[in-house]
């Protein structure tokens, strides 16, 4: 967040900004103007640039699949899957890939801003890092501390970040920022002081929480909570291996809709209007959590009593009558019974979709800018009752009631008239939210805090 604010606030004082990201760990992905995937934490700082994204700005993403695996994405491509100790083993062979999109990237700009992953304090992870120290060191770039006084602790934090280091990654850092303070900064002088006394380094200043932070797109899982808002509640139950759930932000946005995240362990609420079934990264495994949670009865008593379901992506694959795997691409090969709410199947297939998407609400003739990002084909009589019409071509499935809907397109309630008619079609709920420029009002204003608080031009004076 801090990266997308200091980003709009030197492309607002006009500067050609771009962000970076050496290496992300998220689900949570975008698809990129030249055909790969990116954290989408960085197409929010692209946005806050006014540039679109590319896949050099996030040239390593893992996308965990499992506890202990992830799926290694290079320069938006996929590459292998790896367990953790294997992917430490080939760490070095991706820094070359990385410092070739950073150096693309410095030929575009006047100022590249990198955002590091964690803490540069993890010294059992510094060979072969790619994220923090590493990369700075790599790339020979100055670094800016970040401690979270919101956790408490922030002293030790900093202070000890510069006991554990090296002397040649500690000489690295310039300076840090204070995040998060709640209450009078000046109380927190003498804090500034015994950090600079301890450490050396310069202080850029205190930064006051941003109240308004929940209105930018959530970057990670742990960033989706429930929001109460109105009389319209949608159910989301949190899948292990959620993915893709930018879906949720912009019904989070909207002033007359509550979303509540269902925990593990909890039912799905037989009050909710509408069950949500989002991404997933390993749509078999999540299924079969569902179906162990008792989320399957759940949902099936919901639209007994006239409930409405939306599956998205893996959601959508969840809903219909099986998934395929004869591959065996997301684990042991086989065919997997679904929720059986939606007349269609799902085979797996290795190609994997990642195409910027146009669509027509067919219902209201709203045209609908989205993005796929998924494996499989799905087919089957529900395809019949189409409500998207993509190229010309029917998308999406739909029960004969029409209380149950799926589809492929992420991203699509971000358009305003698509939402408006939806949330009215079940519940006549009236929206008048502008969604977009709901988050470039929000980044402005972020950018404004940052000037506020922080010394832009003593941060902008040390970069190399």
């Amino acid at each position: 967040m801090l990266v997308a604010g200091l980003a709009r606030a030197y492309t607002n004082r006009g500067l050609k900004v771009r962000p970076f990201k050496p290496q992300n760990m998220s689900n949570n992905a975008a698809v990129t103007i030249d055909g790969g995937e990116i954290g989408r934490a960085q197409a929010l700082q692209a946005r806050a640039c006014f540039c679109p994204p590319t896949t050099d700005m996030n040239p390593v993403l893992l996308k965990p699949e499992s506890e202990t695996g992830a799926q290694i994405v290079v320069q938006g491509k996929r590459k292998a899957t790896l367990k953790a100790r294997e992917y430490s083993k080939i760490k070095a062979s991706l820094m070359p890939p990385i410092l070739e999109s950073f150096s693309r990237l410095k030929d575009q700009a006047d100022l590249v801003i990198v955002e590091g992953a964690g803490s540069p304090a993890e010294i059992n992870l510094r060979p072969n890092d790619l994220a923090n120290m590493g990369f700075a060191q790599a790339a020979d770039v100055p670094v800016i501390l970040l401690g979270d006084i919101d956790r408490g602790g922030v002293i030790a934090q900093i202070v000890g970040t510069s006991v554990v280091l090296e002397m040649l990654d500690r000489n690295k850092i310039k300076g840090f920022v204070i995040n998060k303070f709640r209450g009078d900064p000046s109380l927190f002088d003498d804090g500034l002081k015994e950090i600079t006394n301890r450490t050396g380094w310069a202080s850029f200043g205190v930064l006051p929480w941003f109240s308004d932070a929940w209105r930018l797109p959530a970057e990670d899982v742990m960033d989706i909570s429930t929001r109460k808002g109105g009389r319209f509640k949608i159910a989301v139950p949190r899948l292990g291996r959620i993915a893709n759930f930018d879906d949720l932000d912009p019904l989070v946005a909207e002033p007359d809709v509550t979303v509540e995240i269902i925990e593990p362990g909890q039912p799905l609420p037989g009050d909710a209007d509408l069950i949500f079934i989002p991404g997933s990264k390993s749509t078999i495994a999540d299924l079969a959590d569902f179906k162990t949670q008792g989320w399957d009865v759940d949902l099936k008593a919901h639209v007994r009593r006239g409930g409405h379901v939306i599956g998205i992506c893996g959601g959508y694959q969840m809903l219909g009558k099986t998934i395929s795997d004869p591959l065996g691409l997301e684990g042991v090969a086989g065919t997997y019974q679904g929720l059986d709410l939606l007349d269609v199947e799902t085979v797996m297939s290795p190609e994997k979709h990642l195409t910027h998407t146009s669509a027509i609400h067919l219902d209201s003739n709203e045209i609908v800018e989205g993005y796929e990002i998924h494996i499989g084909e799905t087919t089957g009589e529900d395809c019949q009752n189409a409500w998207l019409s993509i190229d010309g071509k029917s998308a999406g499935a739909a029960s004969k009631s029409g209380r149950v809907s799926g589809c492929y397109l992420h991203g699509l309630f971000s358009s305003d008239g698509f939402r408006a008619n939806f949330l009215d079609a079940i519940h006549k709920i009236e929206s008048g939210l502008n969604y977009e420029a709901s988050i470039d009002d929000t980044l402005d204003a972020l950018a404004r805090h940052l000037e506020t608080h922080l010394d832009l031009d003593a941060i902008l004076k040390i970069a190399s």
